[in-house]
């Protein structure tokens, strides 16, 4: 049965894919020339999978990463910090119209989607999708858009289904899809979601997924 709630994310989404955005340059006119980018979803119990995953990849890691990590919109986070302090990567928080490198991390602020525009990050306040903003849907849809098959999305542990249709997404256009397993995952709701509409391509332990983003990436070079 279509649901009122459901009808209103459809809607959502579709508007979220349609609406044309033109991204502001980086700092100092800098144009971005990555070519590959890591985006990874988590929610409930998310923080420390991030930081397993994150810790066990190289810091010349020839990808941008992305993070959706749903936080409430109404405090500040330091999950940057967080990061960059227990990773090999300078962690920032996403900013309007920063241009994407190599090598570095990018969290979503409380309250905004991310989508990727030319290289740029581009933030934006439109509805929230699976009742979440940001929303690891908008990201991986638009990283799709963006990088075709060039783009690795990962659903970590939480609650609820987001990052489900955002791997359709990255499938569709030809990228690899990860999801973490039910036994290191402290909530299985987003992963499972995801494997259940079978969008995933590897189905993991948390402590092996590097291992898979690094294997993925040597096999598109």
């Amino acid at each position: 049965m279509v649901t009122r709630d459901m009808v209103r994310e459809r809607e959502a989404y579709r508007n979220s894919k349609s609406k044309r955005m033109v991204a502001k340059r980086g700092q100092g006119g800098h144009q971005s020339s990555i070519t590959k980018l890591v985006v990874i979803a988590a929610s409930a119990g998310g923080i420390d999978a991030l930081k397993q995953v994150l810790s066990g990849l190289p810091a010349d890691l020839a990808a941008a990463i992305l993070v959706v990590q749903h936080l409430k919109a109404d405090r500040k986070t330091r999950l940057h910090e967080y990061l960059t302090g227990t990773s090999p990567f300078q962690t920032y928080l996403a900013s309007d119209g920063i241009s994407l490198e190599e090598g570095v991390v990018y969290v979503a602020l409380p309250g905004k989607h991310i989508h990727i525009e030319n290289g740029h990050i581009v933030l934006s306040s439109e509805e929230p999708m699976n009742y979440v903003r940001p929303s690891a849907d908008v990201l991986f849809a638009s990283a799709a858009e963006s990088f075709g098959g060039n783009v690795i999305g990962i659903v970590l542990s939480g609650t609820g289904r987001d990052g489900t249709r955002g791997c359709q997404e990255i499938k569709a256009k030809g990228g690899m899809t990860i999801a973490q397993n039910e036994a290191t995952s402290r909530y299985f709701g987003m992963p499972k979601a995801a494997i259940d509409a079978e969008v995933i391509d590897y189905v993991l332990p948390v402590q092996e997924i590097a291992g898979k983003i690094m294997e993925i990436l040597k096999i598109d070079d």
